[in-house]
């Protein structure tokens, strides 16, 4: 039996890992027994402890263990056979001490549950230790070291154990508690600031959808985290034009949503000029996120500008994935990059390009979350499924169509999400 290890124990054990050093810990401490059923019902409904691990062992054993309500030891329960040697051990002292803040308290619950003490809870002498000599501790000078309130017990077997209180474990119960109150109101301020967050952001998406005779469009963003780094929007941009935009942000979490609210103030505050100058808004974008941010900060940015009139879709694709222009016959068109990554470098410059869209075609933007999911066998769902994906979703209109593909993806990578998933839709009247 000493060679078994639970798997069940290893499960429910509570262990305090230290990364700096491999791990070592108590598996279990033995307490022998007459009869485990009998020991469990004492252990957990007189004394308070729990069922750390419960199992059966292939030769028709059981392994049992409880723990006491902080889960920092684990007794087994141990039935020995009555010819073996440890079933002389049965009855006699364990060596075990239990510590509690407050021994009194502890024992009259206990008592009142019908265990069996051996004494009264009695005051222990307080020992000192002698310091050394020194200008700060003058000649002669104690310490105390050990002192407090202590009585002894036994189970239904007739095992004794100790229980023990005194000052020093006392102060450190009261440090941890501190401490925990500390770290927990932490916590509950940092899930509280990220909701707030969570919610700033969301205004930060599109609030109103300008309207496009000649488009119909919607547009998604399911975030990894509270907050993230992917950014999409739709910007009227006067006489009957109309802009598009997507972007990722390097990075995850709160850093990435504060430079995404920083590039969608720059790219909100100037889309005035996008209609005669879009490659000058494009340069102040990137200047300006260049000034505000760190050296390594950028981002990969589609923006386009679609004419209601003409149907004439004019962009400029920084470093971004290539949105996919579905055209109705079936074939597939991709609108790869004309510059960099916009926030990297100072000295930076663009180039636009121009595609028309048809009546029936389908314009898709997105964001790598969608890409490059993975699957179990580390697949990524890749731009062909997306692609299949819309085609196979084409007759739907463009809010079912985000919500048929976002499907197809979950099925595709069931487990946690790692990325932000954006997608956007338009299709051409």
């Amino acid at each position: 039996m000493g060679d078994f290890i639970s798997v069940a124990a290893q499960d429910k054990a509570r262990f305090r890992v230290d990364p700096e050093r491999p791990f070592l810990g108590i598996h279990a401490v033995n307490v022998f027994v007459h009869d485990q059923e009998k020991s469990l019902r004492f252990y957990v409904d007189q004394l308070g402890f729990t069922v750390a691990f419960d199992a059966s062992l292939p030769h028709g054993g059981r392994w049992l263990a409880v723990a006491p309500p902080q889960g920092d030891a684990v007794l087994a329960l141990v039935a020995p056979a009555p010819s073996s040697f440890d079933y002389k051990l049965i009855g006699r002292s364990t060596g075990i001490v239990f510590v509690t803040e407050d021994v009194l308290a502890t024992y009259e619950q206990w008592r009142r549950r019908g265990v069996r003490f051996l004494s009264t809870p009695r005051l222990r002498r307080v020992q000192y230790e002698r310091l050394r000599p020194s200008p700060e501790n003058g000649p002669g000078q104690e310490r105390p070291v050990w002192g407090g309130v202590f009585t002894r017990f036994k189970d239904p077997d007739g095992n004794s154990f100790a229980l023990l209180g005194f000052d020093a474990v006392n102060r450190e119960i009261e440090a941890q508690r501190r401490q925990i109150a500390i770290k927990l109101e932490a916590e509950r301020r940092a899930v509280q600031e990220l909701e707030i967050a969570k919610q700033v952001q969301a205004r930060l998406f599109p609030q109103t959808m300008p309207r496009i005779e000649t488009l119909e469009y919607a547009g998604a963003c399911i975030q990894a985290r509270e907050v993230g780094g992917d950014y999409h929007d739709f910007l009227d941009l006067g006489r009957r034009r109309f802009g598009l935009a997507i972007a990722d942000i390097a990075g995850k979490g709160i850093a990435a949503a504060l430079l995404m609210a920083n590039l969608q103030a720059n790219l909100r505050s100037q889309c005035a000029i996008a209609l005669d100058e879009p490659e000058r808004l494009l340069r102040s974008v990137n200047q300006l996120f260049f000034e505000n941010t760190s050296e390594s900060s950028y981002a990969t940015l589609f923006f386009a500008e679609y004419c209601d009139e003409t149907r004439r879709l004019r962009y400029a694709n920084c470093g971004h994935l290539a949105p996919l222009v579905l055209r109705r016959g079936g074939a597939v068109e991709r609108l790869e990059s004309t510059s960099t990554v916009v926030g990297l470098f100072r000295q930076w410059d663009c180039a636009t390009a121009e595609v028309r869209l048809a009546p029936g075609d389908t314009l898709a933007l997105y964001t790598d979350g969608v890409t490059e999911s993975f699957n179990d066998a580390d697949e990524e769902f890749g731009e062909q499924r997306l692609v299949e994906a819309l085609q196979r979703h084409s007759e739907a209109p463009p809010d079912a169509m985000i919500a048929s593909v976002v499907d197809e993806l979950r099925q595709f990578s069931p487990h946690e999400q790692h990325d932000d998933i954006t997608l956007i839709v338009a299709k051409c009247r």
